[in-house]
């Protein structure tokens, strides 16, 4: 487990990480700024700050792993915690972002029943993912192939099992999860250089218009529902509004005077 997170952090740090990681970032930070709560949690890869512009009064960042076991020191990390069991109350959590953290989890499965249990009834999931049915995805499978033989090296270094789109949101269909957005991005070829990577740059935008779901990586936000449950918005304080209750109000003199004038009677 170590070689891989040293792995994809040095490949994180590669121009196609970087590339990745700058398409992925701009995509967090509009899809987390006006998402509000009170609790926010990011599991895995510090690489990514998925929470830096929301506004959530508690927002946490956890690793799987100790930096003794991970080989590197992370100054952001609150706590660590085994995935598929999160140490924290059924429906306490407003935001969850999984940046990659399905592909790395060993257990995909586990992992995203925990977030459904954490998340409060309407609470929203962020998750980033590899798309297998890519131009990386491919070059991936095809080294896979060729170090069978000996030679040749993987493009993403020890990354875990890649997840499809589609099954990811049939994953989630089955966990009663709405998806709100779903999105791909990064068209460029599977390259190592900038140079290259500069010069099919013009691939972002034909790509998005021409094979959208081809992009080597996608965005999802989904929404936590629960049947047989309806929140109330601020429609109901409109409505007390605008039918008040009149109630007869019997003033401190003239509940004196019917006083006095019943003792008079007497």
């Amino acid at each position: 487990m170590s070689t891989q997170i040293i792995d994809l952090q040095g490949w994180l740090d590669s121009p196609a990480g970087a590339y990745l990681l700058a398409w992925e970032q701009a995509q967090l930070d509009e899809a987390v700024a006006d998402l509000f709560g009170y609790h926010a949690l990011q599991l895995g890869i510090p690489e990514l700050q998925g929470l830096r512009a929301n506004r959530m009064p508690h927002r946490w960042f956890a690793l799987h792993e100790t930096p003794e076991h991970s080989g590197k020191q992370v100054a952001v990390v609150d706590f660590y915690a085994d995935f598929t069991a999160l140490p924290f109350p059924a429906n306490s959590i407003d935001l969850l972002v999984l940046p990659h953290t399905l592909e790395f989890s060993t257990d995909p499965h586990a992992t995203l029943r925990e977030v459904e249990r954490v998340l409060v009834p309407e609470g929203k999931v962020v998750i980033c993912g590899l798309n297998p049915a890519s131009l990386w995805g491919l070059r991936q499978r095809r080294s896979r192939w060729y170090q069978r033989f000996g030679w040749g090296a993987v493009f993403l270094p020890q990354w875990g099992d890649l997840i499809g789109y589609w099954r990811l949101r049939d994953w989630l269909r089955l966990l009663s999860f709405e998806v709100d957005v779903g999105r791909f991005g990064c068209y460029r070829p599977a390259v190592d250089s900038v140079k290259w990577l500069r010069r099919w740059s013009w691939l972002d935008r034909v790509g998005a218009r021409w094979w959208p779901i081809f992009g080597a990586t996608y965005f999802v936000v989904a929404t936590k529902r629960v049947r047989g449950m309806r929140l109330l918005g601020s429609q109901w304080r409109s409505v007390a509004q605008r039918n008040p209750a009149t109630v007869p109000v019997v003033q401190q003199s003239q509940f004196a005077a019917v006083k006095n004038g019943e003792k008079d009677s007497v």
